[in-house]
């Protein structure tokens, strides 16, 4: 587990643009029951988080079309909260920092750990507009 202060920055980076923290099995529980559609963002102290997927996720919601509902577990932090919404996730092996779009619950789009490190934010900007013009 890493220190509240040291991950305090981390957590506001995606609460200050309306991302909902969730830091039990049952807050988890509850979003995933959310009408419409819903981003779940993985967040982690790693580098590409803070370079990559972060600001990707930041960029991506200025679009026009965007998820409904805005939720984020944090790896190493929110252990049990992170593991129950990495179920929902399956068939996806657990990565971070991932992000998960779903549909009245049911997963529509994925972004894996590879899928974020070593890209710019403007491209998983990009992926995720994708997803959102399509199913949001």
């Amino acid at each position: 587990m890493y220190p509240a202060e040291l991950v305090k920055p981390m957590r506001e980076d995606l609460t200050s643009i309306g991302f909902e923290e969730l830091h039990t099995v049952e807050d988890v529980e509850k979003a995933m029951e959310a009408k419409g559609t819903t981003l779940v963002v993985v967040n982690s102290v790693c580098g590409c988080a803070a370079a990559n997927a972060r600001p990707g996720a930041r960029i991506s919601l200025q679009n026009a079309k965007k998820p409904d509902n805005l939720f984020t577990v944090f790896a190493g932090v929110d252990k049990e909260a992170t593991d129950k919404a990495r179920g929902y996730m399956v068939p996806f092996p657990p990565s971070s920092p991932s992000m998960a779009l779903f549909k009245d619950g049911e997963l529509v789009h994925m972004l894996e750990r590879h899928h974020i490190e070593g890209r710019p934010a403007d491209m998983i900007a990009e992926n995720l507009i994708g997803a959102y013009n399509e199913f949001c």
